[in-house]
């Protein structure tokens, strides 16, 4: 099977995420929206240019193991036009599962939380990227090699769809048509995703297709205005103390957590805000209280 030389898209991407930053400052002052904060701003953007550096060392561990999986395939899946139609939804397919398991397990939310700690929404949010997930989250798409896709076009693909969800960081879009709503992830969708209201939390983890959502039980339309951040916010600007607080912190409820290991081992399995005595609050925690309110309401 001849194998076609692939660019890195992302880095291609970088001076399109520039200007495209920069166009939307203008935009929301001339519009006055909410100002940009630019100390938050050029926080996302530092993150952002560390998970590009970080990823100059992840891509090549993930190409290996990716290579390793590759020799077990079950199909040889050629570079054709259908195998990357294909491709798209099963990537994004995974993405789901890995996006949704970010949400639902503090292993995972230790590093996703960095995408979601500015209390902003806008483009350069987008940047905003872990420094330490690309080293473990990767095992989501390692079945796409298993069954054949070349781990070229899984990495591609994968940066196709990050390309993709660049553009959905934004409240100077409101609603895209009917159509493109039901079936595509869209800056309604994703407000949704990024904000703390009762009812918003750990709904809409589409990548590029909405339908997954929809298909699994966690769509929900944005109907009241997201207010953006964390159920609890981590308040610095550092990108050192963003990239790292919710690891510090996960090892220290498990370091000084008094109970048996088996329990403390928990801290890493369940969802973030878990605790050993039952002290802890989760975002189905929240969510219920707030459908009981809307109950009685009526």
């Amino acid at each position: 099977m001849q194998i076609p030389e692939i660019p890195n898209l992302i880095h291609y991407a970088i001076p399109f995420f520039i200007l495209t930053v920069i166009i939307e400052v203008i935009l929301t002052v001339k519009v006055k929206l909410e100002d940009y904060e630019f100390k938050d701003a050029a926080t996302s953007i530092t993150m952002g240019l560390g998970n590009v550096f970080v990823g100059l060392l992840t891509k090549g561990i993930i190409l290996g193991v990716f290579l390793f999986l590759y020799q077990y395939r079950l199909f040889t899946i050629p570079f054709a036009w259908w195998s990357w139609i294909i491709l798209l939804f099963a990537e994004d397919f995974a993405y789901y599962w890995n996006h949704r398991i970010a949400h639902e397990s503090r292993l995972f939310w230790a590093s996703h939380v960095v995408h979601h700690s500015s209390t902003k929404y806008n483009l350069s949010t987008a940047l905003r990227q872990t420094w330490s997930g690309s080293f473990y989250t990767f095992i989501f798409w390692a079945p796409l090699a298993i069954i054949g896709f070349h781990p070229l076009m899984i990495l591609t693909q994968m940066s196709i769809s990050l390309l993709y969800q660049y553009w959905i960081h934004t409240e100077l879009i409101d609603k895209m048509p009917k159509w493109f709503e039901a079936v595509f992830n869209t800056p309604s969708h994703h407000r949704v995703h990024h904000a703390t209201n009762p009812q918003y939390l750990d709904r809409n983890h589409a990548g590029i297709f909405i339908i997954w959502d929809k298909l699994f039980g966690t769509f929900e339309p944005e109907v009241e205005k997201p207010v953006y951040g964390l159920v609890t916010n981590i308040n610095t600007y550092n990108p050192i103390k963003v990239a790292f607080i919710e690891w510090y912190n996960m090892f220290t409820d498990v370091y000084k957590s008094k109970t048996s290991i088996g329990k403390r081992l928990l801290y890493f399995i369940k969802p973030p805000g878990w605790k050993h005595d039952g002290t802890g609050k989760l975002s189905t925690d929240l969510r219920r209280e707030w459908e009981n309110k809307q109950e009685n309401k009526t």
